[in-house]
Order: C-alpha cells, then structure tokens, then sequence
C-alpha cells in the first residue's frame, strides 16, 4: 500500500462552520484527523466518520506529531493536521512537513480563515480604507521567540498602517509602549479580540493606545486574542469618508464605462 496524503487544513478562527468546503470535505473523508485542541475546537471534528481515528495534540511534542502522522498515512489514504486559522500563519507548518518529506508521505495544504480576519468581522472594521491605509501588517511582539532583525514592533508601527498583532495579549503593556515609541497618539483607537467567532466566548475590547493594556487585564483576557491598531478603526462612525474609486461614477474599467465626469 502506498503512503497516504497528510493533509494540512487551516480550521478557521474558532466557529466550526467557518472551515472551507474543502476542508470539511476532507475531515468527512479522513481516515485519521490531529487537531491542536489547545486552540481547535472539538467542534471542528464533528463531520469524521465514526471509524476516523481522531488525537489532540495540545500535550504533544514536534516530533511525536511527526511521528503520530507518519503512522497513520502509512495505514490511511487521507489523514489530516488540523490547524488554528491558517496553516501558513503562525502554525508549526513546515517543522512538520519536513519530516513528512524525508519519509516520503506526500503533503497538501488548504487554507483557513485566519483570526484576524474574523476579529475585524467581529467588531465590523475594515482593515484598509482608501487615503487612510492600503497597507496590512501581520506580526507579533518580541518575547520567548525573537524577531529577525528590522521587525520589532516600534519599527513596524513606524509605518502607521493596520497592524494586526498575534501572540501578544500578555505583552500588551509592551505593544502600546512600541507603538508609542513609534509616534502613535494616546488616543489611537485600538481593539482586541478575544476568541473571535466562538460562540458565547468571543470578547470585543476598545479602547486606545494609553487605556487599552488596563482595559484587558480588566477583561482578564490572557489568551488566544488579537490586537487590531489601525487608523481606520472606527471609521464606520465618521461622518466623512473617502470613497473606492472603483465603483465611483466617474470611474471607467473593464465592466462598466464612466457615467458622470470626474470630481477632482
């Protein structure tokens, strides 16, 4: 028999049906799933067959991983690491996939709804405006594991866009001193998500650059929560905003000609 596929599936942000079709599809097919149910929810398993073999990895190792699906695609045509959000981000992908290549097990990944795509969903924010900020910066803050050089958090925040920090709630004091540093207003808007999209567990916090590390340890958010500072939040109450040339009326492309001259 020839080694099965290790599929690695990005579970989304939390809620279950926020998985892809594909994704689904597979669990559905699998013949054994690893899901890291330190941040996966049980939930996201619910569509296995009742034979599927299914393991939490939360009290694994690396290499007891490595070696639980290297076993299982020996004895399955479809076996699948569930992953948080999406595998490429923040996630043990290619640590992983590593060891999978030197033992021949063929690998694919679909990808997943990430957290902080459904943190801005949660508190309805747009991550870009138009002549605000076309620019999305993922990261985190400096703590067990460093940055590579030219990717602390004051030099980032230096660009004033959206910045959407992972892994960093119990460094928030930390976060706001960065962005202080890097010229951010006191008043800056900021917004933490914690444990977006998950039912009757999902928190929303807003406050700004000097009130907002108080405002978590009052919610008493430790984990799984994503710092959204940008200079659109908020924009949904502002009562003038820029618009998207694309669907402006004076605006030709591709689909649509120009049917009202251009407002300079």
């Amino acid at each position: 028999m020839n080694n099965g596929t290790v599929w690695f599936v990005g579970a989304g942000p939390g809620d279950p049906e926020l998985i892809t079709v594909k994704g689904r599809a597979l669990i559905e097919r699998a013949g054994a799933i690893l899901f890291a149910g330190s941040l996966v929810s049980a939930a996201a398993t619910r569509w296995a067959a009742p034979d599927c073999v299914i393991a939490d990895s939360k009290d694994m190792t690396l290499e007891a991983m490595s070696a639980w699906l290297i076993a299982q695609a020996q004895r399955c045509e479809t076996v699948i690491r569930l992953q948080t959000g999406d595998p490429g981000l923040y996630g043990a992908l290619i640590e992983l996939v590593q060891p999978l290549d030197a033992a021949g097990i063929p690998i694919a990944v679909v990808p997943g709804v990430s957290s902080a795509m459904a943190s801005a969903a949660a508190a309805v924010e747009s991550l870009t405006l138009p002549e605000v900020t076309q620019t999305v910066i993922f990261t985190r803050m400096e703590g067990r594991t460093p940055m590579p050089e030219g990717e602390s958090l004051q030099a980032l925040a230096a660009h004033h866009c959206t910045l959407c920090i992972f892994l960093s709630i119990t460094l928030m004091r930390k976060v706001t001193d960065a962005l202080s540093a890097a010229g951010w207003s006191p008043d800056a808007p900021v917004v933490v998500v914690h444990k977006a999209s998950w039912a009757g567990e999902e928190k929303i916090v807003r406050g700004t650059v000097s009130t907002i590390a108080a405002l978590c340890r009052e919610a008493k958010l430790v984990s799984q929560s994503m710092i959204i500072a940008s200079p659109t939040l908020g924009s949904r109450h502002w009562e003038v905003l820029a618009k998207s040339k694309l669907y402006d009326a004076s605006f030709t492309h591709q689909f649509r000609r120009a049917s009202a001259p251009s407002v300079l």
